[in-house]
């Protein structure tokens, strides 16, 4: 070990001190570039292959330019470098320059794979692997070769290093021009295209330099050669600083949103970059003046950039305040033309989208909230919350999800606007929204009225003529010379009559003019309604051999609606299960008590409700009976609605077939308001 240090020392070479300066400034900008980007990753957070690729790239670059920094401040403080420290700058290095070539390919596929420009995953895995594979066969080579004495040499490290490191720097930096070319021609917009063209030309410029300088044996002199290796180790800043403006300026990999972060990464290194030159001037001028005196100088010297300073982020900030607001202002439009539609579910699903676009975050939830939550409500959980008050009460909560860890300080107050703004988009919404509801309901009010003078007409003009047939027709069946053909065929005469006098009923009923609740008070006990109709209907359910049962309290239960409309709920209900239950089959009538309200089911296990059938069967006239009026629901729907009550279904309920429709009603002497 004692001739370690004179194996690989680097000698002091007096003829080329430029270089050695060069190197320094540039080996020295180079690991703080690194270092800034896995510190804004880190800061970021964002759970992306693409970012944590990115890092790792960023993390052996870090290491090839802070092991070749720690190499060259060596060589300047020691007339021999320790043979430990220049081990492990070695070794530091050799991981870093062998581990890119892997990770840049990985990088460019991880990147296309977000564009849409690569979908064969498998295709990606076994390149990657294929690259991870070598780069970690030729970084155990270098490093036995490192072991075994080779000497080492520092300025040109990739040359020191084993044969097939260059030729996968070769292969990988064509491969990634390539990529970068059809970035180039996929760019959404000019400055990526710019910054894409930059890239392919840097790529280029990288694979011609590597070929010339390791892969080619041309003869070079050797001042030449060590500032081609020079000029080649600085190459990864150039589009490292160029994504620094891109991200700043252009939101490039949506970074940019993360201002906060970038501002506070950029000052403490910028902070640790004049305190590295105080301490560097101290030493310089310590002959002159003691450290302290000229670390005093140099810190009250920065009084002198305050003013221009606070000038300088001052309009920053105010252009950034003019164009969040502006931002929000052309949001806040097509939200409220959005709102002019009067629907409000779709309004709130129109802003949740158009929010994430706008602001580039991962996920958006608008919350309406009920006034009982009250202003104590807190979202939960890793998401940023934005209250919505209306009439001075909170009514909505605006939670978003970024891509990273926190939101900058412009887009905060730019979602605090729009929540401002959001309170009077929904009540315009909502307005809208009333008014298009009673102009649908005069229209219907208007539709049913005329269909009720033709049902009344036809009532008219059809029952009593009908009246007198079916009395004819009853006093024929009771002759006794009758002949048998004829008395059969009368009796199903009259069952048609009967049938056709059992709808006209229900188009009558259909066509009673709405009463709304609280016009006219009305109670019943509906646990004697519900057996009323099942006593009529029984006889029909055990003909067709189904199991008719009911679920009833031990004790009535009053609820605020009439008798006669809770008789045409059920009977309709029943009457539908009936006849969509098959021999066998099982019917259930329940009454429970929820909340206030008084809940009736009806449940069948039949085939349940069609696909085809779900978004009409409430509309007046719409069946799928061959001998059906399609009234039977709709008449449920309006007696609900009378009622002050809610009608909800189901289906399937079990195993793919069954329906079950529940109503709520109000109980007597509570007040409800249905349900949402």
């Amino acid at each position: 070990m004692q001739c370690f240090g004179s194996r690989h020392s680097i000698s002091h070479n007096p003829e080329m001190p430029s270089l050695i300066y060069l190197r320094l400034i540039g080996l020295t900008a180079g690991t703080l570039v690194q270092l800034f980007w896995m510190v804004v990753i880190l800061g970021y957070r964002r759970q992306r292959n693409f970012e944590r690729v990115f890092f790792f790239l960023c993390l052996a670059l870090f290491c090839f330019y802070g092991g070749s920094l720690l190499a060259l401040n060596a060589q300047i403080h020691y007339d021999e470098t320790p043979a430990g420290l220049q081990g492990f700058a070695i070794t530091v290095i050799t991981i870093g320059l062998c581990m890119v070539p892997a990770l840049l390919m990985h990088l460019h596929m991880e990147f296309a794979e977000t564009r849409g420009l690569l979908r064969n995953k498998r295709w990606k895995i076994a390149v990657a692997l294929f690259f991870y594979l070598a780069s970690l066969h030729t970084l155990i080579l270098s490093l036995q070769m490192w072991v075994a004495g080779k000497h080492f040499d520092f300025a040109l490290p990739a040359a020191s290093l084993h044969n097939g490191v260059p030729h996968i720097f070769s292969y990988s930096l064509l491969w990634c021009s390539v990529w970068e070319f059809r970035f180039y021609r996929n760019a959404p917009d000019q400055p990526q295209r710019r910054f894409y063209a930059f890239l392919t030309a840097v790529f280029v410029v990288a694979f011609v330099g590597t070929v010339t300088l390791h892969v080619l044996p041309l003869p070079l002199p050797e001042t030449t050669r060590v500032g081609l290796g020079l000029a080649l180790s600085l190459i990864p800043l150039a589009p490292l600083v160029a994504l620094i403006y891109l991200v700043r300026r252009h939101n490039f990999l949506q970074i940019g949103r993360q201002k906060n972060l970038m501002y506070a990464v950029s000052a403490t290194f910028l902070a640790l970059l004049y305190l590295s030159l105080v301490r560097r001037v101290g030493g310089w001028l310590e002959p002159v003046l003691p450290p302290e005196a000229s670390a005093s100088i140099l810190l009250f010297v920065l009084v002198i950039f305050i003013e221009p300073l606070q000038r300088t982020l001052g309009r920053t900030m105010q252009e950034t305040a003019t164009k969040g607001l502006h931002q929000v202002e052309r949001l806040s439009a097509e939200l409220q033309t959005e709102a002019r539609q009067g629907d409000l579910r779709k309004l709130i699903r129109f802003i949740e989208r158009r929010v994430k676009e706008q602001f580039e975050f991962e996920a958006v939830w608008l919350t309406m909230l009920e006034p009982s939550l009250g202003p104590e409500f807190v979202h939960e959980g890793k998401y940023e919350s934005y209250s919505v008050y209306m009439s001075g009460r909170l009514s909505a909560v605006l939670s978003v999800k970024p891509h990273g860890a926190m939101l900058s300080g412009d887009t905060q107050a730019a979602l605090e606007s729009l929540c401002r703004q959001l309170a009077g988009t929904i009540e315009l919404c909502r307005a809208i929204g009333e008014k298009l509801g009673l102009e649908r309901e005069l229209a219907e009010r208007e539709r049913l009225a005329v269909l009720g003078q033709m049902a009344a007409s036809i009532s008219h003009n059809l029952k009593n003529p009908l009246g007198s047939i079916k009395t004819i027709l009853q006093v024929q069946m009771e002759n006794p010379q009758l002949p048998d053909n004829m008395r059969s065929e009368t009796k199903m005469v009259l069952g048609e009559i009967g049938r056709l006098s059992a709808k006209l009923n229900q188009l009558l009923q259909f066509s009673r003019p709405t009463i709304r609740g609280g016009i006219v008070e009305a109670t019943c006990d509906v646990r004697a309604v519900i057996e009323e109709v099942v006593g009529v209907l029984r006889h029909e359910a055990e003909r067709r051999e189904i199991l008719l049962e009911t679920r009833l309290p031990a004790s009535g239960v009053t609820i605020a609606a009439g008798a006669e409309a809770v008789n045409d709920i059920l009977s309709n209900l029943l009457v539908n299960a009936l006849e969509a239950t098959s021999r066998g089959g099982h019917i259930i009538a329940g009454v429970t008590t929820s909340d206030g309200a008084c809940v009736l089911t009806v449940a069948d296990d039949g085939p349940g409700i069609a696909a085809a059938a779900r978004e009409r069967m409430m509309q007046p006239f719409f069946t799928t009976k061959a001998q059906g009026t399609g009234l039977g629901l709709a008449i449920v729907s309006r007696r609900v609605a009378e009622a002050c009550g809610h009608l909800d279904w189901e289906s399937p309920v079990k195993e793919g077939r069954g329906a079950k429709f529940s109503v709520w009603l109000p109980v007597k002497g509570r007040s409800h308001q249905g349900r949402a």
